[in-house]
């Protein structure tokens, strides 16, 4: 699997912040428009981006700016074991138990054990959407029993 990750420096996040500012502006001056023109400063060169690539562009910005670590990878990509266990931020053994009790799908190349990213992208998905349930509901719970007052 190709990826393409990047660390983030204190000049790089001051540099990405300003680029944000001004890219954000631009997206919301341009509302409809399916293609945006950027021309780079230096070579008076015009580049093309589709709305959808400058949408990804500018989230890819803003988690840089906020010091977060960027990576992509591509929907169809093969992933092993522990690429899975780092994007989930669990450990290789917790991803192998969940493939074998059938909560995430993978399969084996040889002796090795493969996931889809769609597929552990999706599990993410899930467990996000689960964890904040149960926030919302202990949340609710303390108000009602009258704890955070």
């Amino acid at each position: 699997m190709k990826s393409l990750q990047q660390t983030n420096t204190s000049h790089s996040r001051s540099t990405a912040r300003q680029a944000l500012e001004q890219f954000s502006k631009v997206l919301e001056n341009t509302p409809g428009a399916e293609d945006l023109h950027v021309t780079v400063d230096r070579t008076n060169e015009l580049i093309c981006l589709p709305r959808s690539v400058a949408d990804l562009l500018c989230e890819i910005l803003s988690k840089t700016a906020a010091g977060q670590t960027v990576g992509i990878i591509p929907t169809n990509a093969e992933l092993t074991t522990q690429q899975a266990a780092d994007l989930l931020n669990v450990s290789r053994p917790h991803i192998v138990k969940l493939i074998d009790e059938g909560t995430l799908k993978g399969h084996k190349v040889g002796k090795h054990r493969r996931l889809n990213a769609i597929d552990v992208q999706n599990y993410k998905h899930q467990r996000d959407v689960e964890q904040r349930e149960a926030v919302d509901e202990l949340t609710a719970l303390s108000d009602e029993l009258g704890l955070y007052e």
